[in-house]
């Protein structure tokens, strides 16, 4: 399947207090998955489904992750230098990557996931939709399925429910739409948001605005929902984020012993 003009928006600005003591320096879509950051592995994921043009909302310590990029081959190739001519530098085992488009965006230091959506507005126009995803996830989603689910539904927007160990707001849903978005709700009913998400371009004039404190999760979503304009697209496979220092060392284990589900690239 091919997503002409569909962009994937990822929110890179957090500063990942619950997992401070190993993402003291980094933003936490630095926190490595063996040798590459998560937000790679983010990436790697939607780009093998086609879509391999990026906006990167940046915030806490985003020079980081323009560093990673600008420096990319640098980092991940052998290379030969050739001091006696200037500027002469040859990359040796070119990848995959060679086709990614990847625009790193300054969205504000301490704004909400909202306002940092609302900041990176003017590069998605010409595109009818986007992908939205945290940083800080990653999952064996079909992404074919998922956008597909968004275009039948008809709807704004379409979230990924997945069901998680704990701790997060969860949905509420009626067939393949959602009814309710709990951030912080009482009774559960087992589907959370888990990041991978899918919206009309429209949606950002109707429901963004630049305050740096709108939240997408509990601002926007459930102003999205009361206007019944929210699909819900259920994962049923695996899905975890990285926002413990267990969950770090979860994923790591799973990625050294060649066991990471979420690794669908070839």
């Amino acid at each position: 399947m091919t997503h002409k003009n569909t962009k994937v928006v990822i929110l890179c600005g957090g500063q990942g207090s619950r997992i401070r003591d190993i993402a003291e320096v980094v933003p936490k879509p630095m926190l490595s998955i063996g040798e590459k950051p998560i937000l790679w592995h983010i990436m790697k994921m939607y780009a093998q489904y086609g879509l391999n043009d990026f906006i990167l909302c940046l915030g806490y310590r985003g020079w980081v992750i323009k560093e990673f990029f600008l420096n990319y081959y640098a980092k991940i190739s052998d290379i030969t230098i050739e001091l006696d001519k200037e500027n002469t530098i040859n990359y040796h085992d070119m990848n995959s990557e060679n086709n990614w488009k990847i625009t790193l965006a300054e969205t504000g230091e301490a704004h909400h996931t909202g306002a940092r959506v609302h900041a990176i507005r003017k590069y998605l126009k010409g595109s009818d939709q986007f992908c939205l995803a945290y940083g800080d996830g990653v999952a064996d989603i079909n992404i074919d399925e998922l956008i597909a689910r968004h275009n039948e539904s008809g709807l704004v927007a379409t979230v990924t429910g997945v069901h998680p160990s704990g701790r997060f707001g969860e949905i509420e849903y009626d067939h393949d739409r959602i009814v309710e978005f709990n951030e912080k709700p009482n009774v559960g009913t087992g589907l959370i948001n888990g990041g991978f998400m899918v919206f009309q371009t429209a949606v950002l004039d109707k429901y963004f605005k630049s305050d740096e404190n709108q939240i997408l999760e509990s601002d926007i979503l459930p102003l999205m929902v009361k206007d019944k304009n929210v699909g819900i697209y259920v994962h049923k496979g695996f899905w975890q984020c990285m926002d413990t220092p267990r969950e770090y060392t979860l994923l790591n284990d799973l990625w050294a012993h060649n066991n990471a589900p979420w690794k669908i690239w070839t």
